[in-house]
């Protein structure tokens, strides 16, 4: 071995330095070290150069600056504003209930976000503890932080690799490196020097940090540590990635807005004409005050929030965990859907699919066509075969050029421990009734000649029939060709099959035997290097759920595209894409590499017209996520690795896997899937726009009856008389909170239980940017609000003027009609509310009791009325009166005119968008186009 450096000698290492381009002597020169390590001195000294071997953290968001982020909302700043005013004015109550509002919604959203996402923490935490490395040429112990560029470091099965490393030696040396690269199998690494621009998951001489040794043993060079690392370079960009608004919080923003400038604008005229009108000063501002809080729906951020919490419960029961509250929302608008392939769309667990030998000419054997006849006999697609076949032979070497095993426990499935390529075929020999203990116990192995990925193949010697020797020989199909006696066109054949069954994204082994003098109990290469008779080849995949197939077309019909991403080779992500429906026969899939070279114009078209994406890293999605969200669409992404985590955290809705998911994607993930199915993904969407649709119902129950008690206000202060000094008022603000808050909440709550519409998934996603104050819900909170008005204000004048005929007190006389306005107001609610089931059907449609909530939250507040009406601590704190029973039939008759007026409103509104007859949906439930591909054609395995 060579010396090891001084400290006094440091590497020149550039930042873009492509170390899988050199070699193991060009890389420990140009990080002038050896392959003995570092001196400790030269160590220390670099690590002083480049910092510890650790993931930086980003700062999280202080306490404080959480707090702020709640009270920065336009409506909050006016109704904190309106209790400073009322209490500087002596209505201490009427400013402390807004008061307690404002302090309840800051509550709500600032526990909400105090628990935010952990994602770079995350990712530090898959470096591992400890390392052993070569210092001076000793084996020592140190903690991974410690590593510098330089350290030589050993691996074997079941490390986790500390930083990235250069490979200088290795000895059948796989690598798990799916939460990184996506690539389903694990990765065999070799020593030979690859082109610069081999992309990630080809660099098979190098291994990335936070990755698992699978088998072998290696020696490597640290190449690059802390934030130069992969896994460094992923939490840069988690860096990078922007939180965004969700469509529900945009368009809150916008109606915040709008309301706001609205309210103070009218507040303001409202002040001004009653000054002008001959108010005292205090009256106008209170009547200023008081229209402000009539028309901010104050209630609604707690209606929003237990609608979201509902939602999630409703999701969890589905197997997704929500774990940011708007995102129950946002699912419900997602146009794009980015879906990791392994274990999402597929079942994450190789199979053997296809079988072929030299005796069938044909098509290769589907092994799904395999089984036994009630005699025994091995049959396909109803031909007998005999048990002593090529195929059998096959499934024999197969199951004996072997490494893993299946353990058996009574009462329980077998567990596989060992390789999944290796496990896939055992599983296909038991599949066609071979027993693989039984077998192996007949014909026990006597030596091997392990995998190795410079050989590409393996092989066993086994004892056979009257003392015979067999050695069976299994791997790439080009390397085992090669040592078999077949001639060129036999060989060509065989080949354009391996190419065939690998265009349907299958991995293909050959498996080959040869009898060896008998009596050997030794093999060596040389035994390995000609003679065979090839026995067959055997094709594996990760089949695609037939869920996911399901789950993909129901996207389609919501009008949503799915799209897949996956860090596999395109071959087999376009074989995949094609099963699932994604890709049409002969369609194009888009490479990482090709996406490197698209400029942003070229990528957000491709974006938009590709549906399959291999060999992806964790820019390319990134890119990718941002190029569709720069085209309009809200953009779900899913995955399970680290290598997602960037594009999780700047889609619209990240979703991660939560049985095969990193610790990195779940913490940068909004929802997380309990059982890794994409089928459950529909599901989250079907959640979302149910939770939106009852967003809508909820918003257009509630602000009629603000904007109801705003023209209540406006009305009686630009027309009413001013009474004994004080203006005369249909309704009081205390009287005005105690509707908004109670009332409406006890009816709006309801809502959120709605059962789902008919039609919820064959309607396109809504516009992301459409405003939520539609003009449908525009004109019916005008309408409904004109007809509260004008049914309060009617009985309040009559009752008023009935009263003073009647030689009561004005002041009495008032308080009597405001409590019959306030009763005919909260009447008007308990009517509308069964509209709002529904707000384009009739309510019959959607079913008289499929929510006894609606029901229940009708009789509470009618209870409470009768209390607000009738108890003697309710008249002291609201300024109510008790009523006669002929009052509420009053009030009752006139609030009950809501009922047919909405229902002729829905018939008007049906007719107008039926043109030839038939039921027919509203603009935002218009069935979706047609399907690109079709998902109900045979899908050939």
């Amino acid at each position: 071995m060579s010396a090891p450096q001084s400290a006094n000698d440091a590497p020149d290492r550039p930042d873009a330095t492509a170390w899988h381009a050199l070699g193991p002597d060009d890389t420990l020169a140009r990080l002038k070290s050896s392959e003995d390590g570092l001196t400790p001195e030269d160590a220390a000294q670099r690590l002083v150069d480049s910092g510890p071997n650790v993931i930086p953290r980003k700062r999280r968001e202080g306490v404080l600056a959480l707090l702020v982020h709640q009270i920065h909302n336009p409506l909050i700043y006016v109704l904190l504003g309106s209790a400073v005013l009322a209490m500087v004015l002596g209505k201490a109550v009427d400013g402390a209930v807004v008061l307690a509002v404002v302090v309840l919604n800051t509550v709500v959203g600032f526990v909400q976000e105090l628990r935010a996402s952990q994602a770079i923490e995350a990712l530090s935490g898959m470096v591992p503890q400890n390392a052993v490395a070569l210092r001076a040429g000793k084996k020592v112990s140190i903690a991974a932080a410690e590593l510098v560029p330089g350290d030589v470091v050993l691996l074997e099965a079941g490390d986790r690799v500390p930083a990235d490393v250069r490979l200088l030696s290795a000895r059948n040396l796989r690598i798990e490196e799916a939460a990184l690269t996506g690539e389903s199998v694990p990765a065999d690494k070799s020593l030979p020097a690859l082109p610069e621009d081999t992309e990630l998951g080809d660099r098979c001489d190098l291994a990335f940090g936070g990755t698992m040794v699978v088998s072998g043993a290696a020696s490597a060079v640290v190449v690059e540590t802390g934030s130069s690392t992969e896994l460094g370079r992923i939490s840069a960009l988690l860096d990078e990635t922007t939180e965004l608004e969700t469509p529900l919080t945009r368009a809150m923003s916008r109606v915040a807005r709008t309301l706001t400038l609205a309210i103070l604008g009218v507040s303001a005229l409202i002040v001004g004409v009653a000054l002008f009108r001959g108010y005292p000063l205090v009256d106008a501002v209170l009547s200023g005050i008081s229209l402000a809080v009539a028309a901010i729906p104050e209630g609604l951020p707690a209606i929003i929030t237990i609608a979201l919490a509902i939602g999630v419960q409703r999701m969890a029961r589905r197997r997704a965990i929500i774990r940011k509250l708007p995102a129950v929302e946002t699912l419900g608008s997602t146009a794009v859907i980015c879906s990791d392939k392994t274990g999402t769309l597929t079942r994450n667990e190789m199979t053997v699919r296809a079988l072929w030998t030299p005796a069938l000419d044909d098509e290769p054997l589907e092994l799904t066509g395999v089984g036994y006849t009630p005699d025994g006999e091995l049959q396909r697609a109803g031909a007998s075969i005999d048990p002593s076949d090529d195929v059998t032979a096959l499934l024999f070497a197969a199951a004996l050029c072997n490494d893993a095993r299946l353990e058996r426990r009574d009462g329980e499935e077998p567990t596989l421990t060992g390789d999944p390529t290796e496990g896939a075929l055992l599983v296909a020999a038991e599949k066609v009734g071979i027993s693989v203990d039984a077998l192996r116990d007949e014909r026990g192995r006597i030596d091997a000649i392990p995998f190795a990925s410079e050989r590409q193949f393996m092989a066993t010697l086994h004892g056979g029939a009257e003392g015979a020797r067999i050695l069976y020989l299994k791997g790439a199909p080009e390397i085992i060709l090669a040592r078999c006696s077949l001639d060129e066109p036999e060989t060509s054949d065989v080949l354009s099959r391996v190419e065939r069954m690998a265009e349907q994204g299958m991995r293909v082994l050959a498996f080959a035997e040869r009898e060896v003098d008998g009596g050997r109990d030794t093999v060596d290469e040389a035994d390995a290097e000609g003679g065979f008779t090839l026995l067959g080849l055997m094709g594996m995949i990760d089949p695609p759920r037939p869920e996911a197939v399901e789950a993909i077309a129901a996207c389609r019909q919501a009008g949503i595209t799915v799209k897949m991403i996956t860090g596999d080779h395109i071959s087999t992500a376009r074989a995949i894409g094609e099963q699932l429906g994604l890709l049409a026969t002969g369609e194009k899939a888009l490479s990482g590499a090709e996406l490197s070279r698209m400029a942003d114009g070229a990528l957000r078209q491709a974006a938009l017209d590709t549906h399959v994406f291999a060999r992806v890293a964790p820019e390319h999605k990134l890119r990718l996520v941002r190029a569709l969200q720069a085209s309009g669409r809200v953009v779900a992404m899913t995955g399970d690795g680290v290598n997602d985590a960037p594009a999780l955290r700047q889609a619209d809705i990240g979703v991660a896997m939560g049985i095969t998911g990193t610790s990195v994607s779940k913490e940068a993930a909004d929802v997380v899937l309990t059982d890794d199915n994409f089928a459950s993904i529909r599901a989250a969407v079907e959640e979302g726009r149910r939770v939106y649709d009852n967003l809508v119902k909820s918003l257009a129950f509630v602000l009629p009856t603000n904007l109801g008690e705003a023209l209540i206000l406006l009305i009686a202060v630009l027309f009413f008389p001013v009474v004994g000094g004080s203006p005369l008022m249909p309704i009081t603000a205390v009287q005005i909170l105690w509707i908004n808050l109670v009332a409406t909440v006890a009816l709006a709550l309801p809502l959120a239980f709605e059962a789902m519409e008919k039609d919820v998934m064959t309607r396109p996603p809504r516009d992301a940017d459409a405003p939520i104050l539609s003009p449908f819900v525009l004109f019916r909170t005008a309408l409904v609000a004109v007809l509260m008005a004008a049914g309060a204000i009617g009985l309040f004048l009559v009752d008023y003027h009935l009263a003073l005929q009647a030689g009561e007190p004005a002041a009495r006389a008032a308080r009597e009609a405001q409590t019959l306005a306030v009763t005919t107001v909260v009447l008007f609610q308990i009517f509308y509310v069964f509209n709002c089931r529904s707000l384009h059907r009739s309510l019959r449609s959607v079913g008289l009791f499929s929510n006894p909530w609606v029901y229940a939250g009708a009789l509470l507040l009618l209870l409470l009325q009768v209390g607000f009406v009738y108890l003697p601590f309710m008249h002291t704190l609201f300024g109510s009166a008790p009523l006669s029973f002929t009052a509420w039939l009053k009030s009752a008759a006139v609030a009950a005119l809501i009922l047919p007026i909405i229902s002729a409103e829905k018939w008007w509104r049906s007719r107008r968008a039926r043109p030839s007859g038939g039921e027919t949906a509203s603009p935002s439930e218009r069935a979706p186009r047609e399907p690109r591909h079709r998902m109900d054609r045979p899908v050939r395995v």
